[in-house]
C-alpha cells in the first residue's frame, strides 16, 4: 500500500513561512476519526474506554482532543499526571500505571481520584503508607512470564515478546494475594492488566491477550471472591510503518474480544466487565509527519542526504533501527530510482532517518515528510549536540494550521543552567 502524505506540498510550504523546519504537524480529521472507529469497535462493552497513552504524545491539545473523543489518559509519572489534570481530565479518566513508583505519584493520584494500578506485590504496602489507605477501586498489573506466541507459522508458532525478561508485572501467585491482601485492606472493586507485546500487526494479538486475562480473572475470581470490575487490555496494537505491511482491523480485532469475552466471562458470571484499552501507537502515530528539509548532499562512499532534522527530533531510527518511511514532497508520483542515507548533523554516525534508502532524486531544499511520527515521536525528544525540540503544528478539520507547541530556543536550553 502506498503511503500518502496527510499534508500537500502547498499547506507544508505555507506552514514553513510561519513555522521553520523542523517541525511536527499532526492530522486532526485522523485522529478524531480513529478514535471513534476504536469506540465503535468496543462498543458492544458498555464500560469500554481507552487510556491514551500520554507517554506516546504529550500535547495538550492532542488530549484535548482524544478527551473530546471519549477518551482517557493513561499516565506513568508525576508530570503526565500534572498534564492530564490541566487538560481537565481527572477522576477515574486517569489510569496510573507507572513502575518504581515514588510516594508522590501515588499521592496525586489519589489526590485526582484515577484509578491506580499496582505493578508489583510490594506496592501494596507501600501504597497505604504513601497515602493513607487502600483505594476502594484499584488495579495489578499481570505478568504471565515466558515467551508469548500467537499464530501457527510454517516454522512453528510466532514469536510476539518475552513477558518473563519484562521487568513489569507480577506473577500468577503474586497477583493473587495482591487482590486477597487489598480486599481486606478495603478495596471493592478489582481490574487485572496486562502487555505482552508491542506493535503488532495481527489482529488476533488482542482476543489472545484477552483469553489470558478472561481466564485468570475468572479463576481469582473463584480464589479471592474479589469483584472483579474491569480489564485492561493495555497497548501493542501496532501500525504498518512500511508500506507493504498489512495494516490492523480494528473492527476485526473488537469482534474477536468480544467472542473470548462471550466464551470465558459471561457463562462464568462475570458479563458486567468494563474493558479498557491504553493505546498510544495506534492512535496516533499515523497521524503525525516529521518535516524536514534538504540542506546539503555530500557524495562519498555513498551518497547522502543531509536535513534540518536530526535525532534529537526524532530517535527511533538511531536507537532501534526503526524504519520510517520517507515521501519526497512534490515528486510522490517519481520513481525512486536513487539510493540514499537520509542523516542529520547530530556528532553520532546513527544520526540517520533512512539507510540505503530508495527515493526520488532529491535536490538541495526539497521537503520531505517522515511519516508515522504521531506517537513516541517528538515525546523522546532530547538536546544532545545543543540541538532543541522542535515546534508541533496541529492541521485542523478546516484545513488551518495551528501551532500547538512552539518550538525550543537557546533560553529554553540555558534555563536550568547555573553560571556562577
Amino acid at each position: 500500500m502506498k503511503k500518502i502524505p496527510f499534508l500537500t506540498l502547498e499547506k507544508a510550504k505555507e506552514i514553513r513561512e510561519q513555522i521553520p523546519t523542523p517541525f511536527y504537524v499532526y492530522d486532526e480529521a485522523g485522529i478524531r476519526a480513529n478514535a471513534r472507529l476504536l469506540k465503535a469497535a468496543f462498543s458492544w462493552n458498555p464500560g469500554f474506554r481507552e487510556y491514551f497513552a500520554v507517554k506516546a504524545t504529550p500535547n495538550p491539545f492532542l488530549l484535548k482532543i482524544l478527551h473530546e473523543e471519549g477518551c482517557g489518559c493513561d499516565c506513568s509519572s508525576m508530570t503526565e499526571l500534572m498534564i492530564s489534570e490541566r487538560c481537565g481530565i481527572t477522576g477515574e479518566q486517569i489510569m496510573l500505571a507507572s513502575n518504581d513508583t515514588p510516594a508522590e505519584e501515588f499521592q496525586m493520584a489519589d489526590r485526582l481520584g484515577a484509578i491506580i494500578n499496582l505493578d508489583d506485590l510490594t506496592l501494596v504496602d507501600y501504597l497505604e503508607r504513601s497515602i493513607g489507605h487502600v483505594p476502594e477501586k484499584i488495579c495489578c498489573r499481570y505478568n504471565p512470564g515466558g515467551v508469548f506466541t500467537l499464530g501457527e507459522t510454517r516454522e512453528g508458532f510466532q514469536v510476539m515478546d518475552n513477558p518473563g525478561d519484562a521487568k513489569y508485572g507480577m506473577t500468577r501467585a503474586q497477583i493473587a494475594e495482591a487482590f486477597t491482601r487489598l480486599s481486606a485492606m478495603g478495596a471493592k472493586e478489582f481490574g487485572i492488566h496486562a502487555f505482552l507485546a508491542s506493535n503488532t500487526l495481527s489482529n488476533d494479538y488482542y482476543p489472545a491477550l484477552a483469553r489470558i486475562l478472561f481466564r485468570v480473572a475468572v479463576e481469582l475470581k473463584e480464589e479471592t471472591g474479589c469483584h472483579i470490575t474491569f480489564i485492561n487490555l493495555s497497548g501493542g496494537v501496532g501500525v504498518p510503518y512500511r508500506p507493504e505491511q498489512p495494516a490492523n482491523d480494528i473492527a476485526a480485532i473488537g469482534a474477536g474480544v468480544r467472542k473470548a469475552y462471550e466464551e470465558i466471562l459471561v457463562p462464568a458470571g462475570m458479563g458486567d466487565v468494563s474493558l479498557c484499552t491504553e493505546l498510544g501507537r495506534f492512535m496516533l502515530a499515523p497521524y503525525g509527519h516529521l518535516v524536514t528539509r534538504v540542506l546539503h548532499q555530500k557524495h562519498t562512499y555513498k551518497e547522502y542526504v543531509g536535513v534540518d532534522a536530526c535525532a534529537s527530533n526524532l530517535m527511533r531510527p538511531a536507537i532501534y533501527g526503526a524504519y520510517h518511511h520517507i515521501t519526497v514532497m512534490g515528486k510522490e508520483d517519481a520513481p525512486c530510482n536513487h539510493k540514499y542515507d537520509v542523516t542529520g548533523s547530530l556528532c553520532e554516525n546513527s544520526d540517520k532517518f533512512a539507510i540505503d534508502r530508495m527515493l526520488p532524486e532529491v535536490e538541495i531544499g526539497d521537503l520531505l515528510v517522515i511519516h508515522d511520527t504521531g506517537a513516541h515521536g517528538h515525546a523522546m525528544g532530547y538536546q544532545y549536540n545543543g540541538r532543541l525540540r522542535s515546534a508541533e503544528v496541529l492541521l485542523q478539520e478546516d484545513g488551518s494550521a495551528r501551532l500547538i507547541r512552539r518550538a525550543e530556543t537557546p533560553e529554553d536550553y540555558f534555563a536550568t543552567a547555573i553560571w556562577e
